[in-house]
């Protein structure tokens, strides 16, 4: 992957490293780095080498300062409202696919992330921080809405609620109380942590990481015997579970006996 202007790729251990480099900016996410974000996610979820992909922000600063309102009022100013509602739906297309790409995503927060950058962290699947991460949703202060169908899934309705009502900061320490970050370390242990949970992640099964990641958004507020049977159908139809040979080739091969 090669080509872009505002995301650095890089691919470590089967880890697809996705860095937004808009620093002098605080990595504000204009349309093109959205645009390339959503290629480069993409691009690695078509990549069979890459297991597990991590998304962060150049610099110490910021995982980004949201959304880049200058080119929002310019683009107020160039286009009509018709012209701006298409590509605002083309804009609301490619968050969601981020959101339901088909592999294991990890925010590693180097910073805040504010308004439409907290958007785009609380849809990956986890998020690893540092003392320097601060979370807002900011659209209530500002006449808009959003996060409503990524934020309840990380912390549940009524921090949701409370987080998306009233567009307060919420720090490392509170944010991993309440769920929104996994783990909270110190920032020169922020890539080691978040590389070895990401390792650990690309050195499973792809098929039976991709075939979890599929259920558990496919049964989002299903009943519990919907889950049940999406599971049965699923591991009996799409991914039938590893024989006994294949599953455990180094237990089979100690006949047995524990490992060292």
């Amino acid at each position: 992957m090669s080509g872009y202007e505002h995301i650095l790729v890089e691919e470590d251990g089967g880890v697809g490293i996705l860095t937004m480099n808009r620093p002098e900016v605080l990595n504000a996410m204009n349309r093109q780095l959205t645009s390339e974000l959503h290629d480069a996610i993409q691009k690695c979820c078509d990549d069979d080498a890459i297991g597990c992909i991590v998304v962060t922000g150049a610099g110490e600063r910021a995982f980004s300062a949201g959304g880049d309102i200058h080119e929002q009022r310019e683009n107020d100013r160039k286009y009509s409202e018709e012209e701006m509602d298409k590509r605002n739906v083309a804009y609301l297309q490619m968050s969601y696919e981020i959101g339901a790409c088909s592999k294991p995503t990890i925010g590693m927060m180097n910073g805040l992330a504010y308004g439409g950058a907290a958007v785009l962290s609380s849809s990956l699947d986890m998020r690893i921080g540092c003392e320097g991460t601060k979370f807002r949703f900011l659209a209530a202060a500002y006449g808009r809405i959003n996060s409503t169908w990524t934020l309840p899934n990380q912390v549940g309705w009524p921090m949701a609620k409370e987080l998306l009502f009233t567009a307060r900061v919420v720090e490392g320490k509170e944010a991993l109380r309440i769920g929104l970050l996994n783990h909270l370390v110190p920032r020169s242990e922020l890539r080691e942590k978040t590389m070895e949970i990401a390792g650990m992640i690309a050195n499973n099964d792809q098929r039976s990481i991709m075939g979890i990641k599929q259920l558990l958004l496919d049964d989002m507020g299903g009943s519990l015997k919907d889950h049940w049977a999406n599971e049965k159908h699923y591991t009996r139809n799409v991914v039938k579970g590893a024989k006994a040979e294949d599953a455990f080739p180094d237990f089979i091969a100690r006949k047995g006996r524990p490992a060292d």
